[in-house]
């Protein structure tokens, strides 16, 4: 059995051919089973395209709504082998919709065959594509121009399509491409070259495939184990379990924990092939070592040089979200067994895949690819995605819906800790507080404009202030005169807004003070930041509950009537959405309560939760 395993990634654009080229390799390697063959036969006169034929792509399109559609929509894997090798080949969907499945394809493979329909030439999809590869840290590109029936086997179409593909790439990494006309329904230049294209003398697919270099099943490199699970089967064992992403490891080396820099010697190394003097990259181990240390899930064990300990990365993102990618937004950043959250504190370009360069922009939406730099909550071990790839590549996770929004590839790391330190004071934020004889929190009244937001927090501030307590108000039109002044009413602009209130207000409570923020606040992801901003229990959502209609009605400052004229954009409530608390902790319908009595509502809440108190 042949040893070398090469990892395959077929990706192009929709209906280019993939999972009929596929398809066909497998058929032409003679690896389908008969009964396989038997059924496939029947598929495709059931939901086959070719007439009278076999449709090779069903052997890879197993989802109904694919062979309903002709279309991949999930990734499909197959293995096969020949005498010289064995393949593990991803056929990747091409609809833009599916853009996330292909990066997970791409996330693993040495090698990427791009498809082109010769009547079609290149087209975005491709140039994403071969991004996306080169992103990913692909190498080797095998261009296949399918469906050359189509063009009469013509040559010089061919050519063109070559030199096109060619002169996009200028901006990417270097790859190597070999190009090879296909027909891939009939097989030609598959694994035997064509005698309808005497013209190519080159190679035909499966020997390109059979002749490219593997990346291999290990990684170079000082040694990186991202601790899994900390086995404590008894009190007598303590191991770290998980699997070498780089480097090999020996009984006697030393590891360092690169989270608190705790340093240990290699006592044992158990495998499910049980005890070893060694191991590399890409073995699954249990390490014991010499002297206890603090490591816990999600440290990486690591011998010297060690990898970087950091608080802002620069990366490559590929976004894969309906809701655009803005400054200021904040998402888990999940990287190996590592979660942190992270604020995309710049997003520098795009990658115009049109041209191939880079442009400013102050957004990215869905399918398109930027370089941004993340703030991270807490350090995060990672290297540059060109150095190890598992310790590179990260997911952007959205806290709201739970789903992946974006892929990233590290590509620079900082620590700004090494020079800022968080000065500790005698006077803390309990000292504050006691003096002041109340407990600090944050009030965020969030509504439609006109809902009653500010009329409201003066209320509370007026019967607070009453009590003898110590407020501030943070309202946002008198914010937007001094320190938001800059500010827009973009959709990137609101969450930038959001963010630096969020953050003034945590400041205030520091300073022991009930801080009362009248703020629309569109947008749930941001009230979720300012949740977090403080601690928990000092965060009151208030959601100042008004109709549209009524806000309309009442337009104190004739907004409304603005924007429906047209002098006004991005209006919340007009052509800006406005997303409800799902589960505010107060709700202050306004159409049933006078603002006296919501104000006095707010109140009473304090006083049950121990944040103020009567006389």
């Amino acid at each position: 059995m042949p040893d070398s395993v090469l990892r395959v990634l077929a990706c192009g654009s929709v209906d280019d051919g993939k999972s009929t080229l596929v398809g066909r390799l497998l058929f032409e390697c003679g690896t389908i089973p008969d009964d396989v063959l038997a059924t496939l036969e029947r598929d495709s006169r059931r939901f086959g395209t070719v007439d009278g034929g076999i449709d090779h792509a069903l052997l890879v399109d197993g989802l109904v709504a694919e062979r309903d559609q002709g279309i991949t929509i999930d990734v499909a894997y197959c293995y096969f082998e020949t005498p010289r090798r064995r393949f593990i080949l991803a056929d990747a969907p091409g609809h833009p919709q599916y853009t996330r499945n292909m990066v997970t394809g791409a996330s693993t493979s040495d090698l990427a065959i791009v498809l082109i329909d010769a009547r079609k030439g290149v087209v975005e999809q491709t140039r994403r594509h071969a991004a996306i590869a080169s992103l990913l840290g692909i190498r080797g590109v095998v261009l296949v121009v399918n469906k050359m029936d189509l063009v009469g086997f013509n040559q010089a179409t061919f050519e063109r399509t070559v030199a096109s593909f060619h002169s996009m790439l200028g901006m990417l990494r270097a790859l190597s491409v070999i190009a090879i006309p296909v027909c891939a329904r009939d097989g030609d230049n598959v694994t035997t070259l064509s005698t309808r294209m005497s013209w190519y003398q080159g190679s035909s697919l499966l020997e390109a495939l059979e002749g490219a270099e593997p990346g291999g099943e290990t990684t170079p490199g000082p040694f990186r184990m991202p601790v899994q699970l900390v086995s404590r089967p008894d009190p007598t064992f303590r191991g770290y379990a998980g699997t070498g992403v780089a480097g090999s490891l020996r009984v006697g080396d030393t590891v360092t924990n690169t989270v608190s820099r705790m340093e240990a010697k290699v006592a044992r190394i158990m495998t499910f092939d049980g005890c070893r003097d060694s191991v590399t990259s890409g073995d699954p181990m249990t390490v014991v070592l010499d002297r206890d240390i603090d490591v816990s899930r999600g440290d990486v064990l690591a011998t010297a040089p060690l990898p970087a300990l950091a608080d802002r990365i620069d990366a490559w993102v590929v976004w894969m979200d309906d809701t655009p990618l803005f400054r200021g937004r904040a998402y888990q950043v999940m990287l190996g067994t590592q979660t942190v959250m992270g604020t995309i504190a710049e997003i520098s370009s795009r990658l115009d895949l049109d041209s191939m360069k880079e442009s400013s922009v102050r957004e990215l939406v869905m399918n398109e690819i930027g370089r941004v730099s993340l703030s991270l909550s807490q350090p995060l071990v990672c290297e540059p995605y060109d150095d190890c790839r598992p310790l590179g590549g990260f997911i952007l996770v959205d806290r709201l819906t739970r789903g992946t929004a974006g892929a990233g590839m590290v590509i620079g790391v900082r620590s700004t800790r090494e020079d800022v330190y968080w000065h500790q004071l005698d006077v803390d934020k309990a000292a504050r507080a006691a003096q002041n004889g109340q407990k600090p929190g944050v009030l965020w009244f969030t509504g439609l404009s006109g809902a009653g937001k500010s009329t409201i927090a003066n209320l509370v501030e007026k019967r607070l202030h009453s009590l003898g307590c110590h407020t501030m108000v943070l309202d946002g039109d008198n914010v937007r005169h001094g320190l938001n002044r800059d500010l827009g009413f973009s959709e990137a602009d609101r969450v930038e807004n959001i963010r630096r209130v969020a953050e003034v207000a945590k400041l205030f409570v520091e300073a022991g003070l009930i801080v009362l923020v009248s703020f629309i606040s569109p947008y749930r992801r941001e009230r979720i930041l300012a949740r977090d901003t403080v601690e928990q229990g000092e965060f009151i959502e208030i959601f100042v509950d008004t109709p549209i209609d009524e806000c309309r009605r009442r337009d104190p400052k004739g907004l409304y009537r603005r924007a429906d004229a047209g002098g006004i954009r991005n209006f919340t409530g007009v052509d800006a959405p406005y997303e409800e608390p799902v589960d505010p902790d107060i709700r202050l319908p306004t159409l049933e309560v006078p603002p006296e009595a919501s104000a006095e509502r707010v109140v009473q809440y304090l006083q049950e939760k121990g944040m103020v108190h009567v006389g």
